[in-house]
């Protein structure tokens, strides 16, 4: 215990347990428990180190990019253009940090263990349009195609929290489609307990080995979508553990080269409303 106390997991009372061999024996189910303690305490740990490696990564990039032309634009012979374009990247490094460090809190708000959730009853079509149109910008600059289909459909549901989910799921489908591309969002009753959201895209898709990792902190994917990818990794996995607090599911299927198609499947409330569409 003494070894725990000092955070040091790496202790295997296996062997001890044998020579306690009988399930009769008090000291056998003592042992058993502070083994498996241990053991639970140790994937903490390491968790815990992995996480704080990947934050100090994060921060760690930008800053060097801000101190570097920071330090550059000290210099007297830059031309207006040179300044403007190190101003550029300082202001976009800037917002990358405030961008991880309101992620980070919202993570660790999701994961506290009583998170807060406000769920009221709204209509889920009317949410999606208004989060199509608004991203309408950046998909007409890259002149994607938007194809939407909405049920109208009400759900129990905290609003503000899901808009954070449609947010980074449309963001993330403009942002791996090339131009001339199509994303394609339908919301479907899918029966009389769930409904059914897809945001498919004709993307650069993603491998099976992404596909199982692309809701893990702090993942990126492989190179190929590393070389657009300008987040910190924390955007799915917040998306994932909304999804979870609301009893509901996401999965995800893509094909490389051919596109990705994200499915979240919400428990239904107030079926079909008779409300004007």
């Amino acid at each position: 215990m003494e070894m725990i106390a000092q955070g040091n997991f790496n202790i295997d009372l296996s062997v001890f347990i044998k020579q306690v061999h009988s399930p009769e024996n008090p000291l056998y189910e003592v042992a058993q428990s502070i083994n498996h303690m241990a053991n639970e305490l140790g994937q903490l740990e390491k968790m815990r180190q992995e996480f704080i490696s990947n934050v100090s990564h994060e921060i760690q990039s930008p800053l060097t990019s801000i101190s570097g032309f920071a330090h550059a634009l000290k210099q007297n012979d830059l031309s207006v253009e040179e300044r403007h374009h190190y101003l550029s990247i300082i202001e976009a490094e800037s917002k990358r940090l405030s961008k991880l460090s309101e992620n980070l809190l919202k993570l660790t708000s999701l994961e506290a263990e009583h998170p807060t959730v406000d769920p009221k009853n709204y209509r889920l079509d009317r949410q999606l349009r208004r989060i199509v149109l608004s991203c309408e910008p950046q998909w007409n600059e890259k002149q994607i195609e938007m194809e939407v289909e909405l049920d109208p459909v009400s759900i129990d549901a905290d609003e503000e929290l899901m808009d954070q989910v449609w947010i980074n799921l449309l963001h993330n489908a403009i942002k791996f489609t090339p131009s001339g591309g199509k994303i394609m969002m339908d919301l479907r009753v899918m029966d009389n307990k769930e409904v059914g959201v897809r945001i498919q895209d004709t993307g650069i898709g993603m491998t099976k080995d992404v596909q199982m990792r692309i809701f893990e902190r702090f993942f990126k994917g492989d190179k190929s979508r590393n070389r657009l990818m300008d987040g910190n990794g924390l955007g799915l996995s917040i998306v994932k553990k909304i999804i979870d607090l609301h009893q509901g599911k996401i999965t995800v299927e893509s094909t490389e080269g051919e596109g990705t198609t994200f499915t979240i499947l919400l428990p239904l409330t107030d079926l079909r409303p008779t409300a004007e569409y």
